[in-house]
C-alpha cells in the first residue's frame, strides 16, 4: 500500500456545545493532513501528483477558511468539532479521488500542537 499525505491550514472560528471555554466563540489556526493511497502507483511512479491534492485543498478550503463554522450549511445541526471537520474533509476530498481512482485513506485535523482528531472512511484500508 502506498500513501501520499499533503499539509495545509486554515483559520476559521466555532463554538462547541460540550461545556466549558469551548462553548465561547473562539478560533483556531487549523493544521489539516490528508492522506490518499493506492495499491499501485500510476506510470509516474507516485500515488497522486502532490499538485493535484493541493488543488483540491485550495478548493475545499475556500469553503470554511476565515469562516464562523457554525453558520456553515455543511455543519449545521452539529458540534463543528475537530472530528467533524475531519468527516467533511474526508467527504470533500473522497468524492474528487474517486474520479481518478484512488482512496483517501484519512484526514487528520489539528487544532492545536498537541490536539488532533483523524476521520478514516470505511472503505480507507
Amino acid at each position: 500500500m502506498y500513501e501520499a499525505t499533503i499539509r495545509k491550514s486554515f483559520s476559521a472560528a466555532h463554538t462547541l456545545a460540550i461545556g466549558g471555554k469551548c462553548e465561547e466563540l473562539h478560533g483556531h489556526n487549523f493544521m489539516v493532513d490528508i492522506t490518499a493511497g493506492s495499491e499501485n502507483v500510476n506510470d509516474e511512479g507516485v500515488v497522486i501528483d502532490f499538485r493535484i491534492l493541493k488543488a483540491w485543498a485550495d478548493e475545499i478550503f475556500e469553503e470554511i477558511d476565515h469562516k464562523y463554522l457554525n453558520d456553515l450549511p455543511a455543519f449545521q445541526g452539529m458540534n463543528p468539532s475537530a472530528e467533524i471537520i475531519a468527516r467533511f474533509m474526508y467527504t470533500r476530498f473522497s468524492e474528487r479521488a474517486s474520479a481518478v481512482g484512488i482512496t483517501i485513506r484519512k484526514v487528520t485535523v489539528w487544532e492545536s500542537d498537541n490536539a488532533y482528531a483523524t476521520y478514516r472512511g470505511q472503505n480507507s484500508g
